[in-house]
């Protein structure tokens, strides 16, 4: 039986895919038929980024899931006419991306890097910077990134702790979840990164109260969503000296207007959303794997709880 697999997404994200995605569905042993183009009633299945111009999917009455491009789902969740399974990209590619990006800025942070690259001024610095098992790192969010992250960080030396809304066990991490593990969480932080998904109960998860519970000295990290910052309860903290830096991935406008205050705040990191980004070929593996398990009557990996939102 050949499947007919829809490509809804933008032309540029067409020339990325329109190869790798039949490789992908032949070696995961699937013959299938790629278009932009399939009649919804005439759909399997439909390999989705939250920019398409599709948001009706009412039509595609033979559709068995959506297999979204994008980790965040946070655009997708609501939309009343999706009532088949959503399915967020879970993608070594895109695992391994964001463990490289946090391991870097926060030994960055922890070695005191900057000093050394922005201070070439003829001054002999000598300041030693403790063993990572006296750094105390804090992640929001033990996902499938945050738990990677926690995991390499942890591997390093790091003494870190987790947070989740539920309670998660992980070998070498202290997990701990709802409000009083928040604030335990932030209270022991001296680096917090924040890997938490966009949903209604973490929008402003780090705002004035709880900044105020972070050590004076800490270094906040986002590659996460830019509503779950108080923008204004950051930058507040940083001018007050409370917070040491901020290094951010991800802002409430993309991309970040030149104007905003955070590109010349000189305890501010901007990088342009690119902390883990969607790799074309583990995507495609990732996508193919997961068409080919509901196929065989498996669960797919990464389907949406759209109660919880994520």
């Amino acid at each position: 039986m050949t499947l007919n697999i829809l490509f809804a997404a933008t032309d540029a994200r067409w020339d990325e895919y329109k190869d790798v995605l039949p490789q992908a569905f032949a070696h995961a042993g699937l013959k299938t038929e790629l278009s932009r183009n399939h009649a919804p009633d005439q759909t399997d299945y439909i390999v989705y980024a939250p920019n398409s111009p599709l948001q009706d999917f009412t039509p595609y009455t033979r559709a068995k899931a959506v297999l979204n491009l994008w980790a965040g789902v946070e655009e997708v969740t609501h939309n009343q006419s999706l009532t088949i399974p959503l399915v967020r990209m879970v993608d070594h590619g895109l695992t391994q991306g964001m463990v490289e990006w946090v391991t870097g800025h926060t030994l960055r942070h922890h070695l005191g890097m900057d000093a050394h690259i922005l201070g070439q001024d003829g001054q002999w610095r000598s300041t030693v910077p403790p063993l990572a098992e006296d750094r105390r790192v804090t992640i929001l969010g033990l996902g499938t990134l945050g738990t990677a992250c926690a995991q390499a960080l942890c591997a390093l030396g790091f003494p870190v702790t987790g947070w989740s809304r539920s309670q998660k066990h992980i070998h070498g991490i202290r997990c701990l979840a709802g409000g009083d593990g928040l604030r335990e969480a932030l209270s022991s932080a001296d680096i917090v990164i924040l890997l938490v998904p966009q949903t209604t109960a973490t929008m402003n998860l780090l705002n004035d109260d709880r900044i105020a519970l972070l050590p004076k000295g800490a270094i906040v990290i986002n590659p996460a969503r830019g509503p779950v910052i108080d923008d204004d309860a950051l930058l507040g903290a940083l001018d007050s000296g409370h917070l040491a830096h901020a290094t951010l991935d991800v802002f409430r406008t993309e991309p970040l207007p030149p104007a905003h205050r955070f590109w010349t705040h000189p305890q501010v990191t901007v990088t342009p959303h690119i902390a883990s980004v969607t790799r074309p070929k583990t995507a495609a593996a990732a996508i193919a794997a997961n068409i080919a398990r509901n196929e065989a009557g498996n669960d797919m990996i990464g389907v949406v709880d759209r109660g919880a939102g994520y």
